[in-house]
């Protein structure tokens, strides 16, 4: 088995581990926002909506193109989305709606190109073990930007996920502030799009959060197991990618074995944190079963 100091002494492991930890790093602030605000649906919903973006940019300017397209689309998907739900139209049928529709518009589009099934999964699945240099610009960039939105508007972020009535009381400004939140949701989006793919990203920021609020209500504890769970989860499956792929002789995505890594590192701490509180209930459940067994008996 390769250790570790030979893995990351290749350029591209060097490259695709600073990739992931800018990735993680936004995705988990990112998505703890969007977790205290149950938009998990809503970015389902922006990563189709960036794809057609992607595709068009891919298929008319190559890998270079990509970005361009991708923050188009974003631009574009994130007014649609917010002021949509803002106006009282069925947040979940329209996200439902535009996610069908551009992920079909997506799939249309680069079925025209020549090499249409390898196009579809290296834009759907990443190529974390290709990306160079200005993809790493690329993703500081865009995800510094995501970071600035949701920082700057944290408070208010809050405020309005645990209050939304009273921040439209006191006139807050709250369509302005989902804009920012779910403009922030489409800039990781975007920033991933080459490195870990168009679909996975969603498990980038979905998951990180949930294992948070699985193991405590405290926000800033919430943050911080977001940060650890997303950035050990990240490196762990690109470790585990490469063991596959070099010693295993396997043919896997290493995208895709993070995203398992991820969720495998949920169902651990699901079962911890939940098993032992049915055994508590259960437990409490027969003494009363007992009690009234033998108060029973005793008449």
């Amino acid at each position: 088995m390769t250790d570790l100091a030979t893995m990351f002494g290749a350029n591209f492991m060097q490259q695709a581990a600073i990739a992931l930890t800018l990735l993680a790093v936004v995705a988990a602030v990112v998505g703890v926002a969007l977790n205290l605000r149950n938009l998990e649906f809503v970015s389902d919903g922006l990563v189709h909506a960036v794809f057609p973006g992607v595709v068009i940019g891919f298929v008319t300017a190559g890998v270079d193109g990509v970005y361009i397209g991708a923050v188009i689309a974003a631009l574009i998907a994130t007014a649609l989305l917010t002021i949509a739900a803002h106006r009282g139209i069925g947040s979940d049928a329209t996200t439902a709606v535009l996610l069908a529709g551009t992920f079909a518009l997506g799939i249309v589009i680069i079925s025209r190109s020549s090499n249409f099934a390898t196009g579809l999964e290296h834009l759907l699945f990443g190529q974390l073990l290709t990306i160079d240099a200005a993809d790493l610009i690329a993703i500081s960039v865009l995800g510094g930007i995501a970071l600035l939105l949701v920082g700057f508007t944290w408070k208010e972020q809050l405020y309005i996920s645990f209050d939304p009535a009273g921040a439209k009381a006191t006139g807050m400004r709250v369509l302005a502030y989902e804009l920012a939140l779910n403009f922030a949701i489409a800039l990781v989006v975007v920033a991933a799009a080459r490195a870990v793919g168009n679909l996975l990203v969603l498990a980038l920021l979905i998951v990180p959060p949930a294992i948070g609020r699985l193991m405590s209500r405290r926000l800033g504890t919430i943050v911080t197991v977001a940060l650890i769970s997303s950035l050990g989860a990240s490196l762990a499956g690109l470790v585990t990618g490469y063991w596959l792929s070099v010693d295993a002789r396997l043919n896997v995505s290493p995208s895709a074995v993070l995203v398992l890594v991820l969720v495998l590192a949920y169902l651990v701490v699901a079962a911890m944190t939940t098993l032992p509180g049915r055994l508590r209930r259960r437990q409490r459940l027969l003494a009363r079963v007992a009690v009234t067994s033998q108060s029973g008996q005793s008449v």
